[in-house]
């Protein structure tokens, strides 16, 4: 029979469900973790940050690209909306800050007057427009000065349903003509636009008309009435106001003409040449007179501005 040790006299531990305690390892880093973990947690990493450049593929972070006008560092111009074109447009506060304006209201008309629908309906559409770019229909216009001058800017949002001409467009443009007749001023307008809005038919074929007919009042009043061709140009609106100005800028790059390249190719069968329908193309072929960069548009807009109501002043004394 085998005897005890009566040497191990240490006190046995009473038997436990518990498992024996851990050390916390880490120091003082591992203390203040879950506070800055809490605190990354809660701020998120806007979507729209980055810009992706389409002719490189290069990341611009927004805010440089904003403070470029929205103009890339290959020379992209990029298409911007009604607010921002004003804010680089009419003079500012200062002579650095940004631009400020009276803002015209624009008509109101009936809304899907043919109760359209091509899978979704056209009220919908209009929705869905209205919520993505803040505006309530495709033209936007404002009152102010561009370089000292007094002078009303209407400008076509591309955003919304592609810049489509339809009956608010054509009351939008009339209201602006109506404005710089009754104030004595030229009258600029930036065009963009895919063409004449389907869901309106032939109400919306009318606007060609309707605006053509306005810049007569202008032409009547002896008031200058200038075009700036943006990205892009094309259809119903290229065949209309687009192309009755007194004179044409454009924009570097832009896209201009009735219909798009490749229709064309299709049709003829034939490879057009590089760089057919685009800004520089068509001032080598006399249709726009000058290409000019966003930045410089209210300097070259003024000046001509200036000049042409001269020639009005020296007339009409």
């Amino acid at each position: 029979m085998a005897m005890a040790d009566k040497s191990d006299k240490s006190p046995k531990l009473p038997e436990t469900n518990n498992p024996a305690p851990r050390r916390e390892r880490g120091g003082w880093l591992s203390k203040i973790a879950p506070g800055v973990s809490k605190l990354v947690n809660r701020r998120e990493t806007p979507e729209n940050l980055w810009v992706k450049d389409p002719d490189t593929g290069d990341m611009i972070y927004r805010s440089d690209l904003e403070a470029a006008q929205w103009v890339t560092p290959s020379g992209r111009h990029m298409r911007i909306g009604p607010v921002p074109r004003m804010k680089y447009t009419f003079d500012g506060p200062t002579a650095d800050g940004p631009g400020t304006w009276e803002t015209i209201t624009m008509p109101e008309v009936p809304e899907d007057p043919l109760h359209f629908s091509d899978g979704k309906s056209y009220t919908e559409r209009l929705k869905a427009a209205r919520a993505a770019t803040g505006e309530r229909d495709t033209m936007a216009a404002g009152y102010g000065t561009v370089q000292g001058v007094p002078c009303v800017l209407l400008v076509q949002d591309f955003a919304f349903m592609g810049g489509s001409l339809g009956m608010a467009a054509g009351e939008g443009f009339i209201a602006a003509v109506r404005v710089a007749v009754e104030r004595k001023c030229p009258l600029v307008v930036f065009t963009a636009a895919g063409g004449a809005r389907m869901q309106e038919g032939a109400l919306s074929l009318m606007q060609m008309a309707r605006t053509t007919l306005a810049i007569q009042e202008l032409k009547k009043a002896q008031l200058p009435y200038l075009v700036v061709l943006t990205d892009p140009t094309t259809g119903g609106v290229t065949a209309s106001y687009a192309m009755l100005g007194d004179i044409h800028l454009a924009e570097p790059g832009a896209l201009i003409g009735f219909a798009g390249p490749r229709v064309i190719e299709t049709t003829i069968r034939e490879k057009l040449p590089e760089g057919f329908q685009r800004a520089e193309y068509l001032v080598e072929k006399g249709m726009v007179d000058r290409v000019v960069a966003r930045s410089e548009l209210p300097e070259v807009l003024g000046a001509l501005m200036s000049m042409l109501m001269g020639g009005r002043r020296r007339l009409a004394a």
